[in-house]
């Protein structure tokens, strides 16, 4: 009885041990079928660049981890532009995406609302070639308007205007080599349509500058700019200037003078001068 007590349950044990094994092969079939294919990029792929079929190629991906809006039929991506920078092995997805339809160049890499602007800039104010696309600036601009008047001091101002900015191009390359600066002489920023209206007109009454800022920082400025007196230690200037002095009233006119009637001519006549006397007729 010992014996074939044993052996029930021993064939219980393998019976269960070859269900959990077949159960195993199914769950890894299952994960390995076929059709768990994604499109990855077969190359680096720049940021507004339009996809064709040799840049992109299939992958193996395991089915339970496929990410979301992952791309699995190449023929899709045909004439597709990117709109982030894709590198060679990583998954395309419809978010890195401009829509369908759209042309290549920058437009495509425009977020929908914005607008793209390109200012002009040198070696210092473009941050020495470290301001590159993906990079986010502040704008600063320069106010110098010197004084009309010789009791008072120049109003001169420096003050951040925008910030957050994205760089998308340098140049006119919206991709560069981020391992060393590049300096260059035009930098195009994507600005909403009232931050455009702002920087333009900052342009026009001031030199501007870029600041580079850190990629994550969320933080704004809120300060109140830089004068020539908080730079300086000065005192303050006077805010207005002294009154004019009135204007002295307009003179009275002078009174007219009375002109005297001339005196009235005599008469035409004869005179008759008899003895001593005389007389006028």
């Amino acid at each position: 009885m010992r014996n074939s007590r044993a052996f029930v349950i021993i064939g219980v044990a393998l019976v269960l041990a070859l269900g959990a094994v077949v159960l195993a092969a199914k769950w890894m079939g299952e994960q390995g079928a076929a059709g768990a294919h994604v499109v990855v990029a077969a190359a680096d792929i720049g940021q507004g660049s339009r996809l064709a079929t040799a840049s992109v190629q299939l992958a193996e991906w395991p089915a339970g981890a496929m990410p979301p809006g992952a791309i699995l039929d190449p023929k899709l991506l045909e004439g597709r532009v990117a709109r982030t920078d894709i590198a060679r092995g990583e998954p395309v997805l419809e978010s890195k995406l401009a829509p369908a339809g759209t042309l290549g160049g920058l437009s495509a890499v425009v977020s929908a609302g914005k607008r793209a602007m390109t200012v002009r800039v040198n070696d210092v104010v473009g941050v020495a070639g470290f301001a590159l696309p993906g990079n986010y600036v502040d704008i600063l601009v320069n106010l110098n308007q010197p004084s009309t008047d010789f009791n008072q001091r120049d109003t001169s101002i420096s003050k951040i205007v925008l910030e957050r900015i994205l760089v998308l191009a340098v140049a006119q390359d919206s991709v560069v080599d981020d391992t060393k600066p590049r300096v260059v002489n035009a930098v195009t920023l994507e600005l909403a349509p009232d931050q455009v209206e702002k920087l333009d007109l900052a342009r026009s009454i001031g030199s501007l500058s870029l600041v580079l800022r850190n990629q994550v920082d969320p933080q704004p400025a809120n300060t109140g700019g830089a004068t020539r007196e908080s730079v300086l230690g000065l005192p303050p200037a006077k805010a207005a200037a002294a009154p004019m002095a009135a204007a002295a009233p307009a003179p009275a006119p002078a009174p007219a003078r009375a002109e005297r009637p001339a005196p009235a001519r005599q008469a035409d006549g004869v005179m008759v001068i008899r003895g001593l006397g005389a007389a006028s007729q």
